[in-house]
C-alpha cells in the first residue's frame, strides 16, 4: 500500500510540510509506504476549462509543459492521498486551488478514475480559513468519489512563523491521529 501527499505550500520545509510529514511518520510506522510531492512551489497554470481531457479519455490534460499529468498518475497509482494545504486570505493558496481543479477534473471525466481511494484534507493555519481550507479539499475527494480520513478534530494545525508547528501540540496529535486513521482504513479496505 502506498499513500502520497501533496504539499501545496510554496515552501519547502514550511509549516504545511511539516504538517504531511507527522500524518506520513505515522503511515510509515504503519508498514505503507509514503511520497510527498512538493507541488506548491512548482510551476503550473490553472485549469482552461477545455474539456480535452473529457474529449480525449486518455488519462491527462492537455498541458503538457508541466507536471499535473505526472501527478494524475500518482494518484491513480496510491492507495491514498493527502493534499496538504496553507490558508491564504481565508482559504486554500492558489496552488492547490489550481491543481485541484486541474487534477480533479481529468480524474472525473476519466471514469472517476480515483474512486474509493482514501483521502485526507490538512490544513495550516494562523488564525481564520482552516475550516474552509479543510472543506475545499474535502470536496476533491467527495467529488471524487473517494473514502475521506477524519483525525481527532479537523485535520488542522496553526502556524504562521516557519516552525511554528512544533508549538501546537495539540495540532501534531491531530496529523498523528490522522496517520494512524489512514494506516487502519487502508487496512480493512486491502483486506
Amino acid at each position: 500500500m502506498k499513500v502520497v501527499a501533496f504539499n501545496g505550500s510554496p515552501r519547502r520545509t514550511g509549516n504545511t510540510n511539516r504538517a504531511l510529514e507527522i500524518a506520513l511518520e505515522e503511515l510509515r510506522n504503519e508498514g505503507i509506504g509514503t511520497e510527498l510531492v512538493q507541488m506548491g512551489s512548482e510551476d503550473f497554470a490553472p485549469c482552461q476549462a477545455c474539456y480535452a481531457c473529457q474529449a480525449n479519455k486518455n488519462r491527462r490534460c492537455k498541458i503538457k509543459t508541466d507536471k499535473v499529468n505526472e501527478w494524475v498518475e500518482k494518484i491513480a497509482a496510491a492507495d491514498g492521498v493527502i493534499i496538504g494545504s496553507p490558508v491564504y486570505f481565508g482559504s486554500m493558496n492558489g496552488q492547490t486551488k489550481a491543481f485541484i481543479d486541474r487534477v480533479g477534473l481529468v480524474g472525473r471525466v476519466n471514469g472517476d478514475l480515483f474512486a474509493r481511494k482514501v483521502g485526507a484534507a490538512v490544513a495550516v493555519n494562523r488564525r481564520a480559513g482552516s475550516l474552509a481550507t479543510f472543506h475545499e479539499i474535502n470536496d476533491f475527494f467527495l467529488i471524487g468519489h473517494m473514502v475521506v480520513i477524519g483525525s481527532s478534530y479537523w485535520n488542522v494545525i496553526n502556524a504562521h512563523k516557519p516552525g511554528d508547528t512544533d508549538a501546537d501540540t495539540e495540532g501534531q496529535e491531530i496529523m498523528r491521529n490522522l496517520g494512524k486513521n489512514m494506516a487502519w482504513v487502508l487496512k480493512k479496505l486491502n483486506g
